[in-house]
């Protein structure tokens, strides 16, 4: 409990010696006091400069003790308030104590009750604060420890993206030059740090619902039947619902791993979002995986070469993809020589022609 003489009391009371003799008597133990005439008087003093602890009497004029009582449980809810009143007003008194006041005295005063109820108050106060403090800083640690369990989540997922990809030659690297060319794209762009960060980690995780899609399916070298087309394409939706539970604090991030392959003309899938219903993080992300899809060899077609993938990304400018991330990506890397695209470790398969009409395999650019 705080010593008396490390606490300062603001002492309410319109008549001049019965306050006198509160401040004396409190003084006396070591308590600093403050005075003031008015409940009124008493408000502005506590904005200025808050006490631990009121004393203030029930009846005064222009502002009565209640009222008072009112205003600094309202806005200062951590001061302990102590209403004096007299005898025949204990009922007052009680009332006040269900409104939120920490005890009472009555008139006369007497010195071992003025103490005692006072340092009882103090103590219940002091009780009350290291609650609050208790309950804050466990919520705080919950939500540190939860946040935590989320990310060695996500880190076993990446680590487990990154598994599948290396046990596919198809797709070895994938993730990770997608979130390395957003970044990028991001930056260029000028979208803020958070923005980024949120970014790159849903462009590695983006194609973590192939992990529910059929290998069979996703290795087949020729044209996909309707089943398989309709099979493929639920990639989005089963990686958004395997990640939800970790990402709530991060909704743009799980908007990249469903709608990635939305399209501004709403062709895309799986929701066929147009134009502004698709965020921007999700725009960047598609620039980025489907210039790494086209210069990558899939089990159905070759690799692009960098130069025709770019003059896909131009072609597709504010139909397929977002212009602005466009030409982010063109200002990142200004000598597509530099462009750290996936080698050809595959020799191509020779494939049909890929047709126009569904189901088809998803062209190189999705």
């Amino acid at each position: 409990m705080p010593q008396p003489n490390s606490v300062k009391c603001l002492v309410v009371d319109d008549e001049p010696r019965l306050r006198r003799v509160l401040v004396r008597l409190l003084e006396g133990e070591g308590f600093t006091c403050v005075e003031a005439g008015s409940g009124t008087e008493a408000l502005e003093m506590l904005q200025h400069e808050q006490v631990p602890l009121v004393i203030s009497d029930l009846r005064m004029p222009q502002m009565d003790g209640v009222t008072l009582l009112r205003e600094i449980i309202a806005r200062w809810p951590d001061t302990a308030v102590i209403v004096v009143t007299a005898v025949a007003e204990v009922e007052s008194a009680v009332a006040c104590l269900q409104l939120g006041a920490l005890d009472y005295v009555a008139k006369p005063f007497h010195l071992d009750e003025v103490r005692a109820r006072v340092m009882q108050a103090l103590d219940k106060r002091r009780l009350t604060l290291e609650l609050e403090d208790y309950r804050h800083n466990l919520e705080r640690r919950v939500q540190e420890q939860a946040r935590r369990i989320e990310e060695l989540s996500l880190e076993r997922l990446q680590a487990l993206v990154h598994f599948l990809e290396e046990k596919d030659p198809y797709t070895r690297g994938h993730s990770v030059r997608v979130a390395n060319y957003s970044t990028r794209i991001a930056r260029a762009m000028g979208l803020p740090q958070e923005v980024i960060e949120v970014i790159t980690l849903g462009a590695e995780l983006h194609d973590i619902g192939k992990i529910g899609v059929s290998e069979q399916v996703l290795h087949k070298e020729g044209k996909l039947s309707d089943a398989e087309y309709r099979h493929i394409m639920e990639h989005p939706v089963i990686g958004a619902r395997i990640l939800a539970p970790l990402m709530r604090d991060v909704p743009a991030a799980l908007a990249i791993v469903r709608s990635h392959h939305e399209r501004l003309d709403g062709r895309g899938f799986p929701d066929g979002l147009h134009d502004s219903e698709i965020p921007v993080e999700v725009r960047v992300v598609t620039v980025a995986d489907s210039f790494d899809a086209m210069t990558s060899v899939r089990p159905y077609r070759p690799a692009l070469s960098v130069q025709k993938a770019l003059r896909e990304l131009e072609e597709g400018r504010d139909r397929q993809f977002h212009a602005p991330a466009v030409e982010a990506f063109r200002a990142a890397f200004p000598d597509p020589a530099a462009l750290p695209v996936a080698a050809p470790e595959i020799q191509p398969l020779h494939l049909p022609a890929l047709s126009n009409h569904t189901p088809r395999r998803p062209l190189p650019s999705d």
